[in-house]
């Protein structure tokens, strides 16, 4: 993954957030996770990825910021479903904007989600992790994709 693939990704949190909300998310910082796993924080949305590059992208939140994304999209329901619909939409668009990036030969599941952890599978020793702030929330997005051969 080079610095211009990442930025595909620091992008799609950008633009999600401002065209959810007009309001774009703040990237904090971006590096390579020390050993072990990816870190999470409350809700997580895993997206798997397979073709040209394999393994996942998700993104990660406190129930707060995902309670003010569905006030922002006028949703009034903050069931834990729904939470988790919403930050399994999330990975999603930021998976589908990759996929846009990278070409039709990225395939893309569905999302997985969970309240807490469980939901990553690295494939990377370091995967590459990005912090964002919207609206006074932390948020992260795990990038753990690796090229493959052929």
């Amino acid at each position: 993954m080079t610095e211009n693939d990442l930025k595909v990704f620091v992008d799609a949190v950008t633009h999600y957030f401002s065209h959810l909300t007009r309001e774009p998310a703040t990237i904090r910082a971006a590096y390579l996770a020390d050993g072990g796993a990816a870190p999470v924080l409350q809700y997580t949305g895993r997206i798997d990825v397979s073709g040209r590059l394999r393994g996942s992208v998700h993104f990660s939140a406190r129930r707060p910021m995902l309670f003010d994304l569905l006030r922002e999209a006028q949703e009034p329901d903050t069931s834990e479903d729904n939470l988790l619909d919403a930050v399994g939409e999330i990975a999603n668009t930021i998976a589908g904007n990759a996929r846009r990036h990278f070409g039709s030969a990225l395939d893309i599941s569905v999302p997985v989600t969970a309240n807490g952890a469980g939901v990553t599978n690295g494939v990377r020793a370091r995967p590459f992790v990005i912090q964002l702030r919207w609206g006074g929330h932390d948020g992260l997005v795990v990038v753990d994709l690796e090229a493959t051969a052929g």
